[in-house]
């Protein structure tokens, strides 16, 4: 059930529609997500290397690249009613190709969260001040 990961180009395209259908809704969450990819690129080491050294795989002998995930919480709704599927998307980011990435990436993540309108919290404030002159 492995997927594909995604060209850059068809990456900030999905990402860019993921944060404007979500700006357009008014509601949901948009998770970005960053990990080290390690996929057996370097042989296991020795087991007297682990012994003599616990974080042997914090020190790979070259940069590894990193996969970018961005994906909504549809998969996780209580509503029964919604069918929406859930959008996945993923990338691989080679180490010469980063600095460019995040460049692109900080862009569209600016672009999509700058037009959004900010949280009204004064509801919660006035029910947290009416229970506790209730409680005096």
């Amino acid at each position: 059930m492995a997927r594909e990961h995604l060209s850059h180009d068809e990456f900030f395209t999905g990402l860019a529609s993921l944060l404007e259908s979500h700006q357009k809704s008014g509601h949901g969450s948009v998770f970005l997500t960053q990990k080290r990819l390690s996929y057996d690129r370097f042989p296991p080491p020795s087991p007297t290397k682990i012994a003599d050294d616990p974080l042997w795989d914090t020190r790979p002998p070259e940069p590894l690249p990193i996969v970018v995930r961005a994906t909504d919480g549809k998969s996780r709704t209580k509503d029964l009613k919604k069918n929406a599927a859930k959008v996945k998307l993923s990338t691989i980011v080679e180490p010469n190709q980063m600095d460019d990435f995040f460049a692109r990436y900080a862009e569209t993540c600016k672009g999509g969260i700058q037009s959004l309108k900010k949280r009204d919290r004064s509801k919660r404030k006035k029910t947290k001040k009416g229970k506790a002159e209730k409680k005096a």
